[in-house]
């Protein structure tokens, strides 16, 4: 299918599951059926005449649209209420039993009618992600943290603001304000297009109220029960920004810079440099807001310099934020970025973008340091394809199951999908479990993991990219690395 879009000369590619059924995948998948394989594509023309005069190509271009449209239409099965209220239900259960001592003590309290019920939003109702990690202590807090990009401490301080992201607003202030002694700025809820609804989430601190030092904007990541945030990360489309490179289109949405619905909206957004024009994203936008709110505090704390970090999704909208910054240059507020650090980030665009933004942020010195754990899936997506040409780039730092680091351009095995690596992952996952039952043991108590952080474990042994995605081990591998 064809967009009138190409009048404006926009270049992209939009895969549309929804669009097909089952018989029309197996048409075009075996037997590569241009009428079916139109339903699941919207792209510009230009784009549609290359894929006709290239059938080699177009192979591996039907493997991956495949891929994508199954994995989405499988998590489409499972559905989203569905999956929200079990999150709901997880969540309730987890902070009740932890609000009441434990199981034995809820039994007790509920006879003695002190049972203590969880109330969302509040400074004691902690996510999923929290239980499976409680720790909110800093590494660094006794000896300080280094402003120097890739260093150890600042790494520990940008991955535990990254997990305290999927945290609620008081538990943010609580957890900045109380235990790290630090200034929280605010916390945002802004709209995201993709989904329809405000579930782009990002916070602001600095390391003290007056005259800081040290500015951290940290995006929230993937939900483990929001299937939306998962059907993002499965996406493929791409929307190319003229002279930067391809960029995935669900995360411009989720920074409020487009509507695939509208793909016109994207170049218009992206070009509007006069939030004038468009009111509502200064109050609706992540990347307007955040913009706002970082140029405001970078006059008021004059010596501040600026880092911005995310897991998982998080780290796609973490990189995301400077690189627009870059093509709408905002030179004098870049001039203040220390640096971009993320963990378990999936593929943001294609290798000219990459080589746009690290020609600008990684010289004269390295400011974009991308962490990834050993087998951990999303940062393995979207697939690194000739055709689709998802490309990581920036400092990749990788963590074998040891804890091991390695500086290197690609972690191993960078579609995750491949059967080589099959066995190695359930292995690894069986050693996983193992290594995490005596984690407390073997390092000491604050790294004794909850039943909740064995019970990923256990998932991991079915899903073993999944487990692998968790913070904790993204923590353990700051910490313990070598």
């Amino acid at each position: 299918m064809v967009s009138s879009s190409d009048e404006m000369g926009e270049r992209y590619l939009i895969v549309q599951p929804a669009n097909g059924g089952i018989t029309d995948l197996v048409r075009y998948g075996i037997f590569n059926n241009k009428a079916s394989g139109s339903k699941f594509l919207l792209q510009h023309q230009q784009q549609q005449q290359q894929d006709d005069d290239d059938d080699d190509d177009d192979k591996h271009k039907r493997f991956v649209i495949i891929v994508s449209i199954i994995m989405r239409k499988l998590i489409k099965v499972l559905g989203k209420r569905p999956m929200e209220w079990t999150g709901y239900v997880v969540d309730f259960i987890l902070n009740l039993l932890s609000l009441n001592g434990g199981l034995l003590p809820l039994f007790a309290n509920l006879f003695q009618g002190k049972m203590v019920i969880p109330e969302r939003g509040t400074a004691t109702f902690i996510s999923t992600i929290g239980h499976i990690d409680g720790r909110i202590n800093l590494e660094a807090e006794q000896r300080g943290i280094e402003l120097e990009p890739g260093s150890k401490s600042l790494m520990d301080l940008c991955m535990m603001a990254s997990k305290l992201a999927y945290e609620n607003a008081a538990v943010i202030n609580n957890v900045v304000n109380l235990h790290w002694k630090m200034h929280f700025v605010d916390f945002y809820n802004c709209w995201n297009e993709y989904q329809k609804e405000r579930s782009t989430q990002v916070f602001i601190f600095c390391d003290k109220p007056r005259d800081a030092n040290l500015i951290v904007i940290s995006f929230r990541g993937t939900e483990p029960f929001d299937a939306d945030d998962w059907i993002t990360d499965f996406d493929y489309s791409w929307f190319e920004i003229p002279n930067i490179g391809k960029v995935h289109m669900g995360f411009l949405e989720a920074m409020g810079l487009g509507n695939r619905s509208n793909v016109s909206s994207f170049q218009e957004l992206l070009q509007a440099t006069n939030t004038n024009v468009f009111p509502a994203m200064v109050e609706t936008s992540a990347y307007f807001v955040v913009r706002s709110k970082l140029r405001s505090l970078l006059e008021e704390h004059r010596n501040a310099k600026f880092i911005v970090t995310g897991h998982s999704l998080g780290g796609a909208l973490a990189i995301l934020f400077p690189t627009v910054l870059l093509f709408h240059e905002e030179e004098l507020v870049l001039q203040r970025l220390l640096g971009v650090h993320t963990f378990g980030q999936p593929r943001v665009g294609n290798r000219e973008l990459g080589r746009y933004v690290e020609s600008k942020l990684q010289q004269p010195i390295p400011r974009y340091y991308r962490m990834v754990y050993c087998n951990d899936l999303v940062p393995r997506l979207p697939y690194d394809d000739k055709t689709f040409l998802y490309k990581h780039f920036g400092v990749c730092l990788y963590y074998d199951s040891f804890f091991v680091q390695q500086k290197v351009d690609e972690e191993p095995n960078p579609n995750y999908f491949g059967l080589w690596y099959l066995i190695p992952e359930y292995l690894n996952a069986v050693w996983e479990l193992a290594r995490g039952v005596v984690m407390g043991m073997a390092y000491g108590k604050e790294y004794k993991e909850s039943w909740e952080g064995i019970m990923m474990r256990i998932i991991g042994l079915a899903i073993p990219g999944l487990s692998a995605h968790a913070p904790p081990n993204y923590v353990n591998s700051i910490r313990l690395g070598t």
